[in-house]
């Protein structure tokens, strides 16, 4: 009987061993982003995916044995929670040869954006060089920097001598489709962003009968990358950032397109 109940007591302390040994070693990842659609969704009732970038993150950390933890907040905070230690990454930033030291890029962007811009249907206007926005009407949004595709937009659009042609537009998630409205109503004249992003408002606004995407767009294209905590261990952070380069290599191509097309948009428009 005594020896019995060893065995049973043996059995469920490895039982319970075995339990705790198994949460220890759970993988987690805790992702940050903002709200950048179709790139990067705050998912509600009626619309739950995530986003493109966020699909990619999913399938390349999920075939890694992950679980994601996900923080939908304002970029800002986001890349405060990083710098902090409270997200392990954030999957799309502005890349910079200057970053800040609170984090750590991966090798692989995300994507490399072409910019292109929206203008009325009836609008025969394009881009051709800074001197073509002269008497155009520019909307952006407060503290958005286009530096990097085109230093001569951005400094155009902060010169106080062309104040009265450049109209920001202050709000939190819904700022570029009041710019398409805006635009709509011949209250603003032009608008420039990430292609995929012009194409997704766009369709979801439903405004092809009224408004055009024109192309070229900026000299330069927006390379946004990936983020990794510093508060992690060294080799933590260099596991992810490997998981990441790798899977994301592995995704050009077909798997790419397929993600694209599920939120109807395309490299190729």
């Amino acid at each position: 009987m005594r020896d019995n109940k060893l065995r049973m007591l043996s059995f469920l302390m490895f039982a319970l061993g075995a339990g705790v040994s198994s949460v220890s070693h759970a993988k987690t990842l805790k992702v940050c982003y903002d709200q950048w659609p179709p790139m990067t969704i705050f998912p509600t009732k009626e619309v739950p995916e995530r986003g493109v970038v966020i699909d990619m993150v999913e399938q390349i950390y999920s075939s890694k044995d992950y679980s994601l933890e996900y923080f939908e907040v304002p970029l800002a905070r986001g890349l405060d929670m990083v710098a902090e230690g409270l997200c392990d990454m954030l999957p799309e930033y502005l890349y910079s040869k200057n970053s800040d030291n609170a984090f750590v890029y991966a090798s692989e962007a995300t994507f490399s954006y072409a910019t292109a811009f929206v203008v009325r249907k009836s609008d025969s206007w394009r881009y051709q060089g800074i001197q073509s926005l002269n008497g155009k009407r520019i909307a952006t949004g407060p503290g958005w920097d286009y530096s990097s595709m085109s230093a001569g937009y951005q400094h155009y659009i902060d010169d106080p001598a062309n104040s009265d042609f450049v109209e920001v537009i202050a709000g939190y998630d819904d700022v570029v489709d009041r710019i398409f409205h805006m635009i709509k109503e011949d209250r603003v004249d032009l608008y420039a962003d990430n292609d995929l992003v012009l194409q997704y408002v766009l369709n979801q606004l439903d405004l092809n009968d009224d408004l055009i995407i024109v192309r070229p767009g900026f000299e330069k294209q927006l390379v946004e990358m990936p983020i990794f905590s510093k508060q992690m261990p060294v080799e933590k952070r260099q596991d992810l950032i490997n998981i990441w380069n790798e899977g994301r290599l592995a995704m050009k191509g077909k798997e790419e397109q397929a993600l694209l097309k599920k939120y109807k948009v395309s490299l190729e428009k």
